[in-house]
């Protein structure tokens, strides 16, 4: 007996768009549906691996498509997996989990470009509707003891369900065409389309009453290198991942020793992943001889590789294995090693040979790479050669260098590599921490993006030579590169008596937020600048928990201050005439959150407008004593109410595939 049911709303609107709506390439829903039959094989395969005990086990698995130029009807059938009644309401009466919403919202500025975007919300199946008035589906499922069912739907508000007759298990979709649709009741079309879309789907596909399959069905990555097309390589990815942006290279390999397998993989045109994508998590397809064993495998490749995209099929897992226990085999380890090796071949042989392209992938992932050199220690040699940095030697931003080319341009008698980490390459380049190095001609490196901030944990040295922090206290510059030019007009530094009267009083107003007050010998232009006591990399945790959204405490830094500086001049002048007290605090809190700022530091950097409004208007003419720049303290100034307590370790999820693939760190 057949029952009415009523679609959702959301399915009303689709079905709506689809039906009504004019698109420039109808043949679309043929990939969806040859693509949803050859899923149902796949999954059968796999429940065959540990259940015999299914409907026609001895049936070939196979997809034949059918038609009736006469009566206007174009049937895909497959000998899938198929479905019982539950299975298909729940598939097919309700498309709130495919993500209708989305593709509605996706639709209403472009309502032309379907062709590319319909398989991207899961959705493909309701592209029948736009060739076809009424869709009739008929299954039964791979369950002995299941009935099969009949669901049709003819683009309205309702669909029914009925039990039905059907010997065999599997599904047929049986689409009743619109008179514009006609050709996809001739052979010539359809064998065009499933050879354009579909002709790397490993299962026979049969048009007619052909006993040869319209697919070469050989999958892709199991064909030599040689004999495949771009094209093909760039229509298997956009089918694979449903990135129709494309991918920026691919990576085929064949291999018999140790252990033969073949991996086709790809690295993606951007790491934003597409929103939309059915690709929700990272990981590579995995089969064992023509078998899909897993869809979504993280065990194949290290995390730093996680945002590579495609398969790997092995001869050599063994099809007993269950998903649970694929990590386990040696074969998976072995799998895991010898991919990882290619992987890291290939993008030093591009950062080698064809430097654009690795540097436009590097700019996409390159994050990714740096924490694989912060965690897998064992691997840190591979992995230096892919860095690439900004650095002080050019002036455009766009410019990167590699550790190899820093240290073949390193200056007289310098022994260490140097970095400044900053929030972004403009601060970075503002750094006072600078000032002596360009003054000298030596090059440092700019560590800048949020992961860079891990990377002195990681990156201790290279070929022998210390990686060195622009703010380290113990910096002696004196005997490398260019002595130190005389400045035009360059005040003299302050005297030893004089300079000890400002320090004390810097040193009695910043109290404890500074370990130390005491004369730079490095500063050229900047009045003052914070260095680091810590020699360890650890100082640079602060930056990571706050990534993170973690407690996190400001280090306390010892405070630099420029004896030559014509601020250091006036403050002192102030003091030696007892000037304005408020005015001298003032100037020197300033100084400080200054500095604070300037290394990325400031927690609240917009606390600073009263004090900065009351020094312009010093400046320009008010007399001091009227100005309260006591009610123009910051926040900076109570270190008990703004810092925290640092936790003792964070946890760390680089590769979380609900995130977007462009920043591996999580919260």
């Amino acid at each position: 007996m057949s029952q009415q049911h009523t679609f959702q709303a959301e399915t009303q609107q689709l079905l709506n768009i689809l039906i009504h709506s004019l698109y420039t390439e109808k043949e679309i829903f043929l990939r969806e549906l040859i693509s949803n039959a050859s899923d149902a094989l796949n999954r059968l395969q796999f429940e065959m691996l540990t259940n015999d005990a299914v409907q026609d086990a001895q049936a070939e698995l196979e997809i034949r498509i059918s038609f009736d130029e006469a009566a206007k009807t174009l049937t895909i059938s497959d000998s899938g997996i198929g479905m019982n009644r539950e299975e298909i309401v729940a598939g097919l009466g309700t498309i709130a989990k495919s993500g209708a919403k989305a593709f509605l919202e996706a639709m209403r500025d472009k309502p032309q470009d379907a062709s590319d975007i319909i398989g991207q919300f899961g959705v493909g199946f309701y592209s029948a509707f736009m060739v076809a008035e009424r869709v009739d589906v008929l299954s039964r499922s791979h369950r002995p003891g299941d009935e099969a069912v009949k669901w049709s739907a003819a683009g309205g508000e309702t669909y029914t369900l009925e039990s039905a007759d059907k010997p065999s298990r599997g599904t047929e979709v049986t689409l009743h065409l619109k008179d514009d649709a006609e050709e996809f009741t001739r052979a010539f079309r359809l064998k065009d389309v499933i050879r354009r879309h579909s002709d790397y789907v490993s299962f026979p596909i049969y048009v007619g009453d052909d006993d040869e399959p319209a697919n070469k069905q050989q999958a892709l990555w199991r064909r030599p290198p040689a004999e495949v097309e771009d094209e093909e390589y760039d229509s298997f990815y956009k089918m694979l991942t449903m990135d129709f942006g494309g991918a920026s290279h691919h990576l085929h390999v064949r291999a018999d020793v140790p252990m033969q397998f073949y991996a086709l993989l790809y690295v993606p045109g951007a790491a934003q992943q597409n929103m939309f994508s059915p690709r929700q998590e990272p990981g590579l397809k995995l089969y064992a001889r023509k078998i899909l064993i897993e869809e979504f495998n993280r065990d194949l490749l290290p995390e730093y590789l996680g945002f590579l995209r495609g398969v790997v099929d092995s001869e050599d897992l063994p099809l007993s294995v269950s998903r649970e226990s694929i990590q386990a085999t040696r074969v998976m380890a072995s799998l895991k090693k010898t991919l990882t090796r290619r992987v890291v071949s290939e993008l030093k042989r591009m950062a080698k040979k064809d430097r654009d392209k690795y540097l436009n992938i590097f700019e996409q992932f390159g994050a990714f790479l740096k924490q694989g050199l912060v965690m897998a220690g064992e691997e840190r040699s591979d992995l230096e050669p892919l860095m690439f940095f900004q650095t002080t030697r050019a002036e455009d931003p766009k410019v990167f260098c590699s550790l190899d080319e820093v240290v073949e341009r390193m200056a007289e008698n310098q022994e260490d590599l140097y970095y400044v980490v900053a929030d972004d390459y403009a601060s970075g380049a503002r750094s006072p921490h600078l000032d002596a190095f360009r003054q000298r001609g030596i090059e440092v490196l700019y560590f800048t993006q949020p992961v860079d901030a891990m990377l002195p944990l990681g990156l201790v040295d290279y070929k022998g030579r210390k990686l060195v922090s622009v703010d380290s206290a113990a910096l002696d510059l004196a005997a490398i590169g260019a002595p130190k030019a005389e400045v035009e007009g360059e005040k003299a530094a302050l005297a030893g008596d004089t300079f000890a009267a400002l320090r004390e009083r810097v040193k009695g107003t910043l109290g404890e937020r500074v370990s130390d007050v005491r004369a730079s010998t490095t500063l050229v232009d900047s009045p003052a600048r914070l260095v680091s006591e810590d020699a360890s990399a650890n100082r640079y945790m602060f930056r990571i928990n706050r990534l993170l959204d973690q407690e996190y405490e400001l280090p306390v830094k010892a405070l630099e201050l420029n004896p030559r500086h014509p601020l250091m001049h006036n403050v002192s002048a102030l003091l030696a005439a007892d000037g304005d007290a408020a005015l001298i605090d003032a100037v020197i809190e300033q100084v400080f959150e200054t500095a604070l700022l300037q290394d990325g530091m400031h927690p609240d950097p917009s606390s600073m407008a009263g004090r900065l409004t009351l020094l312009m208007q010093a400046a320009t003419g008010s007399a001091s004593a009227e100005l309260n720049f006591a009610d123009a303290k910051t926040v900076i100034a109570e270190p008990a109410a703004e810092t925290v307590s640092m936790p003792g370790q964070i946890t760390l999820d680089p590769i979380d595939g609900d995130a977007p693939p462009s920043s591996p760190l999580q919260v």
